[in-house]
């Protein structure tokens, strides 16, 4: 397959242009154009089964997409590959380390391993990513011996072995008890703040929203939003309600406005307000002479975008 350009790739780590793959008759990604902007936490959300993980073995350059391009910090791919990879640390589909060998022994292996890295350096290059991840006192212990959590993070070590300019996980948090996923949030976290960009593939809705700047939902193959976690928050309806002993009057008010789906309980109005400002609303039931008690606003949650851009629900744990 001719490679498909993925057009100029300015401020974004990651892009890609109608990024298609099928096997046989099933399109398991089908058309997606993701931006990732340069240092941005980027949130790649969706159910398993949605595509997420075979999209990040093409970026990788582990599976030849069948349709589309694709540019890793600016250069496309897979052509580049060779230039490219050394600045982009991955973790899919979880680690799988020897598990007779210590945190240290194993990361001596990988190190081993990358052709570009200077062996002499090796013990202080190891070093410094254990403690990066905050293993360095558990070095000497056998894999087999780590925790879920510190499995993961001895992952991460190892994709930190050398400088990387973009960081891949593919579901970081997978299996990890609540202690073990703080452990990998807080690491995202600082890895970001050292200036490197972080794609972060999950199912799990709140990880996702405590972590990320930058947010893409994926549903059955297919990229249905994208955008700072802000901007998809803001794309859901906001509800407001107001505590007042008129509601019938309050409801007229909120219809004149142009609220929908207004209606009424013996002590509020309800609506939601689409593009209607909420400090609008007050100013307009007082010149109504309608007595306000209350008003309170209720913004889409993460979940609500979900739910409304899939019709599908969400796990929401952590």
């Amino acid at each position: 397959m001719a490679e498909a350009d993925a057009g100029p790739a300015t401020g974004l780590a990651v892009r890609t242009s109608g990024l298609t793959k099928r096997f046989g008759v099933q399109t398991v990604v089908d058309g997606i154009d993701l931006e990732v902007p340069t240092g941005a936490v980027y949130g790649f959300l969706g159910p398993n089964g949605s595509g997420k993980t075979t999209t990040i073995r093409m970026l990788l350059g582990l599976v030849t997409p069948t349709a589309g391009g694709v540019h890793l910090l600016g250069a496309p791919m897979p052509r580049r590959a060779p230039d490219v990879l050394p600045a982009v640390g991955a973790l899919v589909e979880g680690p799988a380390f020897h598990p007779y060998l210590s945190g240290r022994s194993n990361l001596l292996r990988l190190d081993a391993a990358d052709r570009t890295a200077d062996p002499r350096s090796a013990p202080s290059r190891v070093d410094a990513a254990l403690d990066r991840v905050g293993l360095l006192a558990a070095a000497g212990k056998r894999y087999r011996a780590y925790s879920l959590g510190m499995r993961q993070r001895l992952a991460i070590a190892g994709a930190l072995l050398t400088p990387k300019d973009l960081l891949v996980l593919d579901e970081p948090t997978n299996g990890l008890d609540p202690q073990g996923t703080r452990e990998v949030r807080q690491l995202v976290g600082s890895l970001a703040g050292d200036g490197a960009t972080v794609l972060v593939s999950s199912h799990l809705l709140g990880e996702v929203e405590q972590m990320c700047t930058h947010l893409g939902v994926m549903h059955v193959g297919r990229l249905v939003a994208q955008g700072t976690s802000a901007e998809l928050r803001g794309t859901g309806a906001v509800e407001a309600t107001v505590e007042t002993d008129q509601p019938g009057d309050a409801a007229r008010v909120l219809h004149e406005l142009g609220a929908t789906d207004v209606h009424t309980t013996r002590t509020t109005a309800v609506g939601q307000l689409g593009e209607v400002p909420p400090e609008k609303v007050v100013a307009a039931l007082v010149h109504a002479g309608v007595g306000v008690s209350g008003f309170r606003v209720a913004r889409p949650t993460l979940e609500d975008v979900f739910v409304s851009l899939t019709g599908e629900g969400f796990d929401v744990s952590g």
